[in-house]
């Protein structure tokens, strides 16, 4: 993903989620994926895909069931 596209992407997200702390963190080797972090805490990935010329970005979002026990 280029640092353009991961500009983009973290915009869209920061407007999607109404959350002006969402980051990207580009990856130091190549291909690796796109940490999203909110703060400084991890919650995801994201993936790009292009299929046939189309470009999609998927996030997986990673919730621990420790984090869930911590709500209780």
């Amino acid at each position: 993903m280029t640092q353009a596209e991961l500009a983009a992407v973290q915009a869209h997200l920061r407007r999607l989620f109404a959350n002006q702390r969402i980051v990207l963190v580009a990856p130091s080797r190549r291909n690796a994926s796109i940490e999203m972090r909110i703060g400084e805490e991890f919650v995801g990935t994201v993936h790009r895909d292009e299929e046939d010329g189309d470009v999609s970005y998927a996030v997986q979002i990673v919730v621990l069931a420790e984090d869930l026990a911590q709500m209780n």
